[in-house]
């Protein structure tokens, strides 16, 4: 419950639709005459208030869907989780999940496709994992897993570069990111190569490697 009473949205949309289950139940019961506050108080419980439900709860929802702990639900996802949560962890995704302006959503920031229409791209292609998940990895087992799990396309440096501007001059101090500035800007090396940062989870790349080989 103290998850719950936390979280605002939430109980806004709990709050609204028990207002108007009571604002129905009294009309019900009671059949007062339709004058024109009654039709105000029956426009709120049938009207305002589900739509109220309705807009807080998805939201709600929303948000919980950018979180590491609902990225890391299905089973092949675990490993991914438990090593963003591993404090003693030197992965770039563990990395990240330290940084405060990251923390619980580290796997949406950096896996969301970002731009005016970035937070719908995301969900869509989230449908796309619900699918693969359900049709492809539900009864696959971790190792197996671990050897077949890809991302689609070839990760871009421009979602590095939402954080990282590659502009400060303590990022271009470094030699490496100073002789390959116009490479990374315009995306043709990656950041997440191995001979920069290399891969964000090098655990699951390591098994994919000893596969084809």
């Amino acid at each position: 419950m103290g998850g719950l009473t936390s979280n605002p949205l939430a109980m806004i949309a709990i709050g609204a639709a028990l207002l108007s289950a009571v604002i129905l139940v009294w009309f019900l019961l009671a059949r007062p005459q339709l004058t024109r506050v009654t039709r105000v108080v029956l426009l709120m419980g049938i009207g305002v208030l589900p739509l109220m439900t309705a807009g807080t709860g998805n939201l709600n929802g929303y948000n919980a869907t950018k979180s590491r702990r609902f990225c890391g639900g299905c089973h092949v996802m675990g490993p991914y989780a438990e090593d963003s949560d591993n404090l003693k962890s030197t992965t770039l995704a563990a990395r990240h999940a330290r940084n405060p302006h990251l923390g619980e959503d580290n796997c949406y920031y950096c896996h969301a496709d970002y731009g005016m229409f970035g937070t719908v791209t995301t969900k869509i292609g989230g449908m796309r994992h619900v699918y693969e998940y359900l049709f492809n990895y539900r009864n696959m087992s971790l190792e197996e897993a671990r050897t077949s799990i890809h991302l689609r396309g070839r990760y871009s440096n421009n979602t590095c570069m939402q954080c990282h501007s590659t502009q400060l001059p303590s990022w271009q101090a470094i030699g490496d990111h100073k002789a390959a500035l116009e490479e990374i800007r315009n995306d043709t090396t990656s950041c997440a190569s191995a001979g920069c940062h290399g891969p964000a989870h090098p655990f699951s790349k390591s098994g994919k490697q000893e596969a084809q080989r």
